[in-house]
């Protein structure tokens, strides 16, 4: 019987900060699931060159993981709409960190550009190249000077995506960014992920909750006051994905929709 090589893992082994590097090792291990909400094989082959630090193990990880790869894939399924709409657009995504998304849903024509902090972006070109669509650039949700550098077409439509970088601001930094973006652009799209309020209590935890900034009651009005003129805003909670990984008890919580709007962070929709 004729044995095939084992596979070497790379040489270079890098130990990125834990805040960036766990996202992608959650998405990667969700892509080993049964069903998994996320497939991310570039996770998967990026995370063959980091060596993970010992917080990314803290806490109940499948938990986590599951409430990860649910936001994920609710953002995922927000920017596939809007592309699909609209071939030729712009995906800005601020505070990038490590994500994947391009890989996941480009569909060869949109324009995308990925937003961090130097020392982010600098782990980002280690694991993924730019190219003739897909950019790296400074900036961040608090220096909001990347919006005057912006090279985008007046009319093109544009969508933000801020998954992960918001849940470090408090209130007062989230309602500048989004009017930031209200003001800059006439009309745009934004997927935000914003924290309830109660996702640091017991119950959050034990959902897979962080310790965050900022906490809503109501996020979806809150982004609301911030942008008034916004035509619509909509909430969507992880738990309104029927995944059956997710806890009798946690399901249970679906029942009353503005409870589940507050135990996790949730991804809020809007369109000015």
């Amino acid at each position: 019987m004729i044995m095939s090589p084992p596979r070497h893992l790379p040489k270079t082994r890098y130990q990125i900060p834990a805040n960036l590097v766990q996202p992608l090792w959650l998405r990667s291990r969700e892509s080993l699931v049964d069903d998994g909400l996320v497939y991310d094989p570039i996770a998967a082959t990026a995370c063959q060159r980091c060596q993970l630090a010992p917080e990314c193990f803290s806490g109940d990880i499948d938990q986590k993981q599951l409430l990860h790869a649910t936001l994920t894939q609710l953002c995922d399924e927000q920017v596939t709409a809007f592309i699909k709409q609209n071939p030729d657009g712009w995906i800005i995504n601020v505070g990038a960190g490590l994500d994947t998304r391009f890989y996941r849903v480009d569909n060869g024509r949109c324009h995308w550009l990925e937003l961090d902090v130097t020392e982010n972006l600098l782990w980002r070109q280690k694991l993924f190249h730019a190219s003739e669509r897909y950019h790296h650039q400074c900036g961040s949700v608090d220096d909001l000077s990347w919006l005057d550098d912006l090279n985008i077409p007046e009319k093109a439509p544009v969508m933000i995506v801020c998954e992960h970088a918001l849940l470090d601001c408090n209130s007062a930094q989230v309602a500048k960014f989004i009017q930031a973006l209200g003001r800059h652009f006439d009309s745009a799209r934004a997927s935000l992920v914003l924290a309830g309020d109660r996702c640091m209590n017991v119950l959050g935890q034990k959902m897979g909750s962080g310790q965050y900034a900022h906490g809503y009651d109501a996020p979806g009005e809150a982004v609301l006051r911030y942008l008034p003129w916004a035509r619509w805003v909509r909430t969507s909670s992880p738990l309104d994905k029927h995944c059956v990984r997710w806890k009798l008890w946690q399901r249970w919580l679906t029942k009353f929709v503005s409870s589940k709007h507050r135990f996790t962070p949730v991804v809020v929709q809007l369109r000015w």
